[in-house]
């Protein structure tokens, strides 16, 4: 339902004669302004009385005034229960994005410990991803970090192996993980099965939160061992009891059951972070910090209300059995059956809790504002600098937008140029580019950064991004005034381009600028907050060239030089290599003999022959 056949709302939206025709069922609302934008999607129980509040006279937020103000129509979406509409809301927010949601950016999947089941000796590694290989899967962790510190600790006490299973088939010796005590090495017998199996047992019930029985179970083997005189056993087993009650003693606040994924929020100034713990088998496996991007002033509440369908719904991310949180969530019952259904199991939401999980929300709020203060006054920092960059240089207004380019390559091969986009709040990862550069002489520096610039600018030309206010170009003036040129070709204006430049003794604090408007080089001292963004930018975007670079360059070299011979696909490629007995053998053939193999023409042995002898 819109307003668009409804006089005179091109410029300003008649909300009284919209409301009229409002249905009180269950739905999904969505606000557009006059250029046909999305600005915000919302659900409620009664859609009549949730669109009439934000209409009202009185009690509105200047925020969420600021939202009204630009509204030019808005369409409803009738659902047959406010579980239905809560979906459709997270579906719609995570494909149309809408300035005054709140936005979670990250939505990637948590990683797990991984323990195989088929193997006679299981192996244990980190995991990400769809879970199709057999075996347990214990998480998910907040970060890899968590997982490898995990790892560290499991391999050190149960010396469980790590390797691939093509490593652990094809040893003939123990490798290193063994010469330092990280694993018995079964690879080459040893260790007897039933004792590795025992390991794995001790390795399982810990994941499981079962540190307790497995020490009890240890000190039993202890005794024993001492009362056989295998005092080298007895030591072992001792050292695990050790590492074992040194864990446990960091965890003080872990001994409750269950699994929990546990909510606090803060908000200061505009900005708000939510902090979440994450608890499984009653350990704290982690925690991460999400600061979600809002704009209509909520609540505590009310931003948990928005943050935890975000988190969950329509994602790959685990839904525990329990959420707690800091705050009473007003649409909570809703929001059970809808992370029940996305579970196939009951999901509770708490929030008045006592003991254990009194202390996990209070970890988590206090993580929160705390949290919360060291990213604002980073942020305050950020603007200083971002002050100190417009003094430098001179300019009338604050540069809202840095983009800085770099080119990376080894020796001409896979060459990459990254782009990478600061604001005044940090980083802007959504809008870093790669481009793969292709078509120029090998190890050209200045047609790369051409062929960069005009795929970035055309594409920002046509309307898919906005211009930066500042362009930083990693190099001297032979990059900046290719960088010129790209810009004037493609009628470019507006965009101020700087050059960085390493000074003669090639260190930090020591670069000259080039700053095409006005024609000057600007030297700045090592301590100032301007050389310090522009440096923080430069070393970001070499960065992620030179990531992109070996990613492209290792790839490449991985790949057999029979891939990408139009006719050789997978099925001839293991042919070939399955008669001749490998790459070498199939170069040194000729075409007669390539062309004896049982599904090649003679005509596809020549461009093969061909391709092989091109270079």
């Amino acid at each position: 339902m819109t307003d668009s056949d409804v006089p005179g709302t091109v410029h300003s939206f008649d909300s009284k004669r919209f409301l009229q025709s409002v249905t009180r069922k269950p739905g999904v609302y969505q606000m557009f302004d006059a250029g046909g934008r999305i600005l915000y999607v919302g659900k409620a129980k009664n859609l009549r009385n949730r669109l009439s509040s934000y209409f009202r006279a009185s009690g509105l937020t200047a925020k969420t005034m600021a939202l009204v103000q630009r509204i030019n129509s808005i369409e409803v979406t009738v659902t047959r229960s406010e579980t239905e509409a809560l979906i459709l809301e997270q579906s719609l927010i995570k494909s149309q994005r809408p300035p005054y949601n709140v936005m979670l950016r990250d939505d990637k999947g948590y990683p797990y410990i991984f323990l195989s089941s088929t193997d006679t000796y299981p192996r244990i590694a980190l995991h990400r991803g769809a879970k199709r290989k057999k075996g347990q899967y214990f998480g998910p962790y907040p970060n890899a970090a968590s997982v490898r510190d995990s790892l560290n600790f499991l391999q050190k006490t149960f010396r469980i192996r790590s390797c691939e299973d093509s490593v652990f088939r094809n040893r003939s010796r123990p490798c290193l993980q063994y010469q330092i005590e990280r694993c018995t090495a079964p690879c080459v017998g040893f260790i007897s099965e039933d004792d590795y199996r025992t390991d794995v047992r001790h390795a399982e019930m810990f994941l499981a939160g079962k540190s307790d029985k497995i020490m009890r179970e240890l000190a039993d083997q202890m005794e024993r061992a001492s009362r056989d005189l295998d005092f080298e056993r007895a030591a072992r087993l001792r050292d695990q009891i050790a590492d074992l009650r040194r864990l446990q003693a960091d965890q003080v606040a872990e001994k409750a059951s269950g699994n929990a994924d546990v909510m606090g929020v803060a908000t200061q100034g505009g900005s708000c972070c939510v902090h979440v713990l994450f608890v499984r088998q009653g350990r704290i496996l982690g925690s991460r910090s999400f600061f979600p991007e809002e704009r209509l002033g909520l609540s505590n509440a009310e931003l948990l209300s928005a943050f935890i369908p975000q988190f969950y719904l329509g994602s790959q991310r685990e839904i525990p059995r329990e959420v707690l949180a800091s705050e009473e969530i007003g649409d909570h019952e809703a929001l059970q059956q809808a992370l029940s259904q996305q579970a196939g199991r009951d999901v509770t939401i708490s929030y008045r809790l006592r003991g254990s999980r009194a202390t996990w929300v209070s970890m988590a709020q206090q993580a929160a504002v705390q949290n919360l203060g060291s990213r604002t006054a980073a942020q305050q920092k950020l603007q200083d600098r971002f002050g100190a960059l417009q003094e430098a240089l001179e300019l009338e207004q604050l540069p809202e937008r840095l983009e800085c380019f770099d080119i990376s390559h080894s020796s001409g091969e896979a060459t990459v140029a990254s782009c990478v986009v600061f604001d005044t709040g940090g980083p802007v990862k959504s809008d870093y580019r790669r481009f793969n550069i292709e078509g120029i002489k090998a190890g050209d520096d200045y047609a790369a950064m051409a062929q960069a610039l005009k795929r970035r600018y055309t594409r920002l030309s046509s309307g898919e991004g906005k211009f930066p206010n500042i362009l930083l170009i990693d190099g001297g003036k032979g990059q900046v005034r290719q960088a010129v040129e790209s810009l004037n070709a493609l009628g470019v204006v507006g965009v101020q381009i700087v050059g960085v430049a390493k000074g003669t003794t090639r260190k930090a604090g020591f670069e000259t600028l080039y700053v095409v408007a006005g024609d000057r080089e600007l030297v700045l001292s090592a301590d100032s907050p301007a050389l310090h963004l522009i440096q923080q930018v430069r070393d970001e975007a070499h960065r992620f060239a030179i990531t992109g670079h070996r990613q492209r360059r290792d790839k490449k070299r991985r790949e057999s030089p029979l891939e990408g011979i139009p006719g050789v696909g997978p099925a001839r490629r293991r042919a070939l290599l399955r008669h001749f007995g490998g790459l070498q053998e199939i170069k040194r053939a000729t075409v007669q003999e390539i062309a004896s193999v049982e599904g090649v023409s003679r005509k596809l042995a020549q461009d093969i022959y061909s391709a092989l002898h091109s270079h």
